[in-house]
């Protein structure tokens, strides 16, 4: 049998697009990095992060910060903010080891991370700047995911970092479409972050997810009406196992 084509609405063959590569952080830029923790000699650190290491940390920072859309910054240009996430991924390199994952995954997610806290710090202003209209559905949406049953019932974090889990691992299989995929993976982010993060404040909240995820309100709203059937499936599990 051959490979399936798939047809536009028109019915005319969808053109496949390439898988990119990441060729720029390699398995020689992971050898590089252990080196780098290895070495005691700090001249010879110096010359493997240089030749090496800083290119990959540059076009990481770079392809994640188009590619989620962190441009509310307080810096005059984007290469003030690469290099100073690329300075702060220096301070981490030491931290490395290869129990944690690939290096690209594992810098990719301490880049990723360090931008949303950023970004995060300068949300408050941009919402007392502009007005937010019709986002008072996906407020409640967002609100009612956040919430748990009163302190005593159900253990909140044990329910979030379980929801958390699951995302992590399954958030590819729940959804197809690339905007849903930042989506998701924006509240997941916030959820990591629930006890630091005022969730009080919905406007806040939905401003956070939406410039991250830089998406449509529709996008939002669908993605998380779906983490919520999984959210209220592990809070159904655990009163029917009094798991709590």
């Amino acid at each position: 049998m051959g490979e399936e084509v798939l047809l536009t609405k028109k019915g005319k063959p969808r053109k496949r697009k390439p898988k990119s590569k990441i060729d720029y952080f390699t398995a020689q830029t992971q050898d590089a990095i252990l080196r780098y923790r290895e070495s005691t000699s700090q001249d010879e650190r110096n010359r493997i992060y240089s030749n090496e290491i800083h290119n990959a940390f540059y076009k990481l920072v770079e392809n994640i910060i188009h590619t989620f859309k962190f441009y509310h910054t307080e810096v005059d240009n984007l290469e003030d903010l690469k290099y100073e996430v690329i300075s702060f991924l220096l301070q981490k390199l030491h931290l490395y080891d290869t129990s944690k994952g690939k290096a690209y995954s594992y810098f990719g997610t301490i880049t990723k991370r360090y931008l949303i806290a950023y970004c995060q710090r300068n949300y408050s202003k941009l919402v007392e700047k502009k007005p937010i209209d019709n986002v008072d559905n996906d407020e409640r949406t967002i609100d009612s995911l956040i919430m748990t049953p009163e302190k005593g019932e159900i253990n909140r974090l044990e329910v979030i970092d379980e929801l958390i889990q699951y995302m992590e691992i399954n958030i590819f299989n729940m959804f197809e479409k690339e905007d849903d995929i930042k989506a998701a993976d924006a509240i997941v982010e916030i959820l990591k972050r629930s006890d630091s993060i005022d969730i009080s404040n919905k406007k806040v909240l939905y401003v956070y997810v939406k410039e991250i995820a830089n998406v449509k309100s529709t996008s939002i709203t669908h993605v998380i009406n779906e983490i919520k059937v999984i959210y209220k499936g592990i809070l159904n599990r655990r009163i029917e196992n009094d798991d709590y």
